[in-house]
């Protein structure tokens, strides 16, 4: 049974830092590709963040690049966001996502649709 389980979301001021992680197991960690998305109150589910199988490449949407960075550790089964400079803007529930790929290092995509398994999400609260 694959699981995604997030971790590290919380409650921070404006400016603030958080790192999120993602534990993955029931899976062969290392095939897939893993992207973060985020779902504030009342808006669409929207990508945030991705990286490709070996970590090489990793995409960015315009509102976070420069603040989010993420990661992973093939041999943790874990995937990272480190989220800096948090903005009231970035309150969300946000989540992991895991896409079976066959190329080690494509550009990984931001369409939710291609992610074939999701964590529970973890809840981001930016105060101002």
């Amino acid at each position: 049974q694959v699981q995604l389980e997030e971790s590290g979301g919380g409650l921070v001021q404006d400016g603030g830092s958080l790192r999120l992680s993602c534990a993955a197991s029931g899976l062969t960690f290392s095939s897939y590709a893993m992207g973060w998305f985020r779902q504030a109150p009342g808006k669409e589910r929207e990508f945030v963040a991705a990286i490709c199988r070996s970590g090489r490449k990793t995409y960015y949407i315009d509102s976070v690049r420069g603040r989010f960075t993420v990661s992973r550790d093939n041999a943790k089964n874990t995937v990272y966001l480190q989220m800096n400079s948090l903005k009231p803007e970035d309150t969300a529930v946000y989540y992991c996502a895991a896409d079976l790929t066959s190329s080690a290092c494509a550009t990984p995509t931001s369409s939710s649709c291609e992610y074939d398994y999701w964590g529970q999400g973890t809840q981001v609260t930016v105060s101002s």
